[in-house]
């Protein structure tokens, strides 16, 4: 999605920058001791999986509950989505937090980003 080349009629770099990331209402969020995060989000069993998991558990269910520990970068821009700020604004705040080059900013948070849309932890509108 965060990629230079427009393939297969996605959006371009540009109007991926002005999306805004929106957290899944059904990811939870625990605050550990460290600081970091600990998001848990329920994940659906791929079919074939199930098939397996049925026949060697009595109890199966067609969910599961994933968990991801963020550290303190990740729990920081994961702090950022609001619903409201767009994903150049939070490469910019990320920036300027860390001191870092604006192109090293944006690889690190649509890196991440991307990840944790793979997950279902996010969405873009």
């Amino acid at each position: 999605m965060f990629g230079r080349k427009n393939k297969g009629g996605g959006p371009t770099r540009e109007e991926a920058f002005e999306c805004i990331p929106v957290k899944n209402e059904q990811v939870e969020v625990v605050r550990l001791d460290g600081g970091d995060l600990l998001l848990s989000y329920p994940q659906t069993v791929r079919p074939w999986l199930g098939g397996i998991l049925r026949r060697r558990q009595r109890k199966f269910s067609r969910t599961h509950l994933k968990k991801l520990q963020l550290d303190r970068l990740g729990t920081e821009v994961w702090e950022l989505l609001d619903g409201d700020i767009r994903v150049r604004e939070v490469i910019s705040q990320f920036a300027a937090r860390h001191r870092l080059q604006q192109r090293e900013a944006e690889l690190a948070v649509t890196r991440f980003l991307r990840e944790l849309g793979r997950r279902g932890l996010i969405g873009l509108r």
